[in-house]
């Protein structure tokens, strides 16, 4: 398992117990079941967003850390755990995310609910752009950056792909465009 401290460089240190084992691959475009079309559309609900936001991105860490990330309070196997650095409070920080994989790299969705302003692991991954990646016991580091314009608009559609609420985050985000990040892993 992966434990997160600072280190002196400020860079996250974790302790690898699957030395140079990635992320795992996700298809955000792949045919989804049933149960996983009627979890999105359940997920959308304002309570449900809500709580998601604010309950689940509290317990998914340590629940998946448990277990070995194979259970988190959204019901999806799309969550990976990001390790940062915060900007101001130079503080190990981890937050739970959808993601979904590009070749070796890692995308994230800045979506933060669809409120008005961007999330705050967005401001610290620009501050500090070396972070760690984990689902379970696989993972590692990688280095972050925001998607340009060119690369957002062909990852958009797959990112609406991973989930369909992220049309409606952008509309209800009004002005703020949403951002993605794409996390390449260090070394390679």
């Amino acid at each position: 398992m992966p434990s997160c401290g600072r280190a002196s460089d400020d860079t996250i240190a974790v302790t690898m117990t699957n030395e140079g084992a990635l992320v795992p691959e996700l298809d955000p475009l792949r045919e989804k079941s049933a149960n996983e079309r009627f979890g999105q559309w359940f997920a959308q609900k304002r309570p449900v967003s809500w709580f998601i936001l604010k309950v689940a991105s509290k317990v998914d860490p340590i629940l998946m850390r448990l277990t070995g990330g194979r259970v988190n309070m959204t019901g999806t196997n799309a969550v990976v755990i990001l390790h940062h650095i915060g900007a101001k409070t130079r503080q190990a920080r981890q937050t739970p995310l959808l993601y979904f994989t590009e070749g070796e790299n890692v995308i994230l969705v800045a979506g933060n609910g669809g409120l008005p302003r961007h999330p705050a692991w967005l401001h610290n991954v620009r501050a500090n752009p070396n972070v760690e990646l984990w689902v379970g016991k696989r993972g590692g580091p990688y280095r972050a950056r925001v998607a340009s314009a060119g690369e957002r608009a062909t990852l958009w559609p797959k990112a609406i792909g991973l989930y369909s609420g992220y049309e409606r985050y952008q509309e209800l985000a009004g002005d703020r465009e949403i951002k993605l990040v794409i996390c390449a892993p260090r070394g390679s």
